[in-house]
């Protein structure tokens, strides 16, 4: 991604967005070659909500999901995962600590009490 794009994508509008969003949405539509009425009884919605979402005039998250299923393109929500990573220093640390040698368990033999 260019810093141009990105800035452009900064300075839109939620409404730019939506409509970009939905412009997606109808491109691969189109390149799977599906009738609006295909994609949406894939993705169990109506007809009418996949061409206002591909209009950019209502769009919500769930219907986002359902479409990027139905177009088999879920993974691009990938990027939204977190992932827990480990810092340099904190690795050293567990380097540290890990065990490099096994010992022998030894039994203590107890000692009788003495009666003084």
């Amino acid at each position: 991604m260019t810093d141009i794009s990105y800035m452009n994508q900064v300075a839109s509008s939620d409404t730019a967005l939506m409509k970009t969003i939905g412009s997606f949405i109808k491109h691969h539509r189109l390149l799977q070659n599906k009738t609006q009425k295909q994609l949406a009884e894939d993705a169990g919605i109506v007809r009418s909500t996949l061409s206002l979402f591909e209009k950019g005039e209502n769009t919500s998250l769930l219907v986002f999901i359902q479409l990027l299923r139905a177009l088999k393109l879920l993974y691009l929500l990938k990027d939204f995962q977190v992932t827990s990573q480990i810092s340099p220093l904190q690795l050293a640390k567990l380097e540290q600590t890990k065990r490099i040698r096994a010992r022998r368990i030894t039994k203590i033999k107890t000692m009788p009490k003495s009666e003084w």
